[in-house]
């Protein structure tokens, strides 16, 4: 049977480039995987169309709290392979199935783990990345400020998809923060938790990609893995997007891009220093946990 993996991770952290660095393990005619051709079976967990179809109701008629009521059956449900032949004919079934999670951990209004604990998944791998560069990269995907995203980094009670009088083309996703997301995916005790940092799969791509495949069960030669991180380059994504877009881009803009820099550490030049005083403020315990090290004066002083 397929295994189910989430790759969960904080908005802006470096999902999609693990996603195609997988995509990229099945490459074909010599050429990188197409970024706008990422298989549907490792979507986004929080996708309404899947819902829909297996629990068989419209979930426009019904509220958050009731579609998350719902959502650890059709978790359930997908793990056990409903969707093998039915809501997904077209593809292959793979020996692990990664699919994106920006959902926190969290647990539905009866009790029980919204993505369904173990009988949703296997595992999962956690990827994370220094919240002061997760703040300029968010700002540009929101089209806001990046005090705006700032803002709501640090606020516990944010969500996505919850925009009143509009239907989102996913369910809602808690995400209490940067700091709450995190804890809420390595405090749980369901499923097991692989943890990356965007840090270190940037200065060694092949080593925790590797790692990470091995913590999943997704067999694959060092060839292969060698192949998939030359081609899932950053400079590559950037070619494709600037060539045809990219369709997980909201609300495309001129000079708008999903794969801006991708670096690690641009913070420095993109952050006041009061920007960078709030986020550290709000988050010190987890980044210091995280192996981040901490610039401002002030918070350096209260958590010495």
């Amino acid at each position: 049977m397929t295994r189910t993996i989430w790759l969960a991770s904080y908005p802006k952290s470096g999902n999609t480039w693990f996603r195609m660095l997988v995509a990229n393990l099945s490459a074909k005619d010599g050429k990188p995987a197409d970024i706008n051709d990422l298989s549907e079976r490792g979507g986004i967990a929080s996708a309404r169309g899947p819902f829909d179809y297996l629990s068989l109701i419209d979930s426009g008629l019904l509220t958050h709290d009731e579609i998350d009521c719902l959502r650890p059956r059709v978790y359930e449900q997908l793990a056990s392979g409903a969707d093998d032949d039915e809501y997904d004919k077209a593809q292959d079934v793979p020996p692990v199935r990664f699919i994106k999670v920006h959902d926190a951990y969290t647990v539905t209004s009866k009790g029980e783990p919204l993505l369904a604990g173990r009988r949703g998944a296997d595992g999962a791998i956690l990827i994370v990345r220094d919240p002061r560069d997760v703040a300029p990269s968010l700002a540009n995907h929101n089209r806001s400020s990046i005090d705006d995203a700032i803002t709501f980094m640090n606020d516990p009670q944010a969500s996505l998809c919850v925009k009143p009088n509009r239907m989102h083309s996913q369910l809602r996703q808690q995400l209490p923060g940067w700091s709450g997301y995190i804890a809420s995916w390595l405090d749980q005790a369901d499923i097991a938790v692989h943890l990356i940092r965007y840090e270190a799969m940037k200065v060694d791509t092949i080593g925790e990609f590797r790692r990470a495949l091995e913590f999943a069960g997704r067999p694959a030669s060092d060839e292969a893995i060698r192949r998939a991180v030359s081609y899932a380059d950053f400079s590559e994504m950037q070619r494709q997007e600037e060539e045809k877009g990219f369709r997980e881009v909201p609300r495309p803009g001129a000079g708008r891009t999903f794969f801006r820099r991708g670096e690690a550490g641009s913070w420095r030049d993109e952050l006041s220093a009061e920007q960078v005083a709030r986020i550290e403020a709000a988050h010190a315990p987890m980044m210091q946990q995280m192996g981040y090290e901490l610039a401002s004066a002030a918070v350096l002083a209260r958590t010495a």
